[in-house]
């Protein structure tokens, strides 16, 4: 999960749940989480949906992110069936935002589907300096949350 200088934002996004991984799993041993996402017209993502399964074919909504704002949503992060991470919002919030930092996927008039299983420690790590380089990326405008 290095960074380079095309980093794609679904990279990001599965480093972002790699690093909060425990927060969607509520510590269970192992899970899956999808990260489900939409574009809007002129192909930038418009929003995101994370569900998390620790039982297997029970997903339950874990948190979405919105870019604007509807009669059935409000704009930004929102978690769902009690779910709650801090640090997931903060990242969610700051990609979301300077998604044009990153190389997008390619909108192809379809929705998109990441799926992740339970990451390994190696795994973890690397998540969270992908994450940190991102921020770094981003610039110091931004605040690096504390990752779990």
């Amino acid at each position: 999960m290095k960074l380079d200088e095309n980093q794609s934002l679904e990279r990001v996004l599965e480093s972002a749940v790699v690093a909060s991984w425990a927060d969607l799993v509520r510590g269970a041993q192992t899970g899956l989480i999808h990260i489900e996402y939409g574009f809007a017209p002129g192909g930038t993502l418009d929003y995101l949906k994370l569900w998390s399964s620790i039982t297997p074919g029970h997903w339950l909504l874990a948190c979405e992110y919105w870019m604007t704002t509807s009669t059935f949503h409000n704009r930004g992060v929102c978690f769902d069936n009690g779910y709650q991470s801090e640090g997931l919002a903060h990242i969610l919030e700051s990609v979301m935002q300077h998604q044009d930092k990153f190389s997008l996927p390619t909108d192809f008039g379809r929705q998109g589907l990441l799926q992740i299983p339970t990451p390994t420690e190696e795994e973890s790590t690397a998540a969270a300096a992908s994450v940190s380089e991102a921020f770094d990326r981003l610039g110091s405008v931004l605040a690096q949350p504390a990752l779990a």
